[in-house]
């Protein structure tokens, strides 16, 4: 019987393969490395629902590293908004690591999780422990970035408030969702061109080695966005744009 970071390396590899995504010679002991981390601590903070090797390399490697075929992250500044275990900022900055990668989350425990498996995997990373709509009001992190990633975050709309202000005018939101998304998407474009932001496009993947497709929602800036975004939180959900 295989061991799990083999069964792990098997799925990561052939699926990278199977995506057409290079991996760097040390992504897989990286990786290796992730899992194993991550189920030592899921054991004391609460990271993923998600367990095994199967799930984990599917459903939260191959499914963030599939990014890099929608949109080039090479020599990107990159910012991983509510980031929690650290997909899909993590993976990413393993298969290209010229990424300057920043890992957001407004709980301190993840942070903390985020910096030591950082450490770990003796990547250069910036883990912030803020909400994001504090964060994107400071002046070196606003419109800053090339590329802001965020998935299950919010719906889309609450998430385009939150995230847009982080994003350079010319930069990308990424928005991972699923195929189903289409409501969400068709209700959120008033508050995507109030932020200053091109109409969406959107790319659909399937996750290889399983009948699981997802939707990657790119969303381009066209100009600035106004000052007074994002506004507080409750105020986002009362009042939505």
């Amino acid at each position: 019987m295989k061991s799990k970071n083999a069964v792990l390396s098997a799925i990561v590899k052939h699926g990278a393969v199977e995506m057409g995504i290079p991996l760097p010679s040390n992504s897989h002991e990286l990786f290796r490395l992730y899992f194993n981390f991550l189920e030592k601590r899921n054991r004391i903070v609460n990271l993923t629902a998600l367990s095994g090797p199967e799930d984990i390399a599917n459903l939260h490697f191959l499914d963030s590293i599939a990014l890099l075929k929608i949109v080039s992250f090479k020599n990107s500044r990159v910012i991983d908004i509510g980031s929690g275990a650290g997909f899909p900022g993590v993976p990413l900055k393993i298969a290209e690591p010229s990424v300057d990668l920043t890992l957001l989350d407004a709980t301190g425990k993840r942070v903390t999780f985020l910096s030591d498996l950082c450490a770990v995997l003796g990547l250069c990373t910036t883990c912030v422990n803020a909400r994001a709509e504090d964060a994107s009001h400071k002046q070196d992190m606003r419109e800053r970035y090339d590329i802001a990633v965020s998935r299950g975050l919010a719906r889309l709309s609450i998430q385009c408030e939150l995230c847009l202000p982080f994003v350079r005018v010319g930069g990308t939101l990424i928005s991972m969702k699923g195929t189903d998304s289409a409501d969400e998407i068709s209700s959120a474009l008033t508050t995507i061109t109030a932020l200053g932001a091109y109409p969406p496009e959107c790319y659909d993947y399937l996750i290889p080695g399983t009948n699981i497709s997802h939707r990657a929602i790119v969303i381009r800036k066209a100009s600035l966005t106004p000052e007074v975004y994002p506004r507080r939180y409750a105020k986002i959900i009362k009042i939505p744009l």
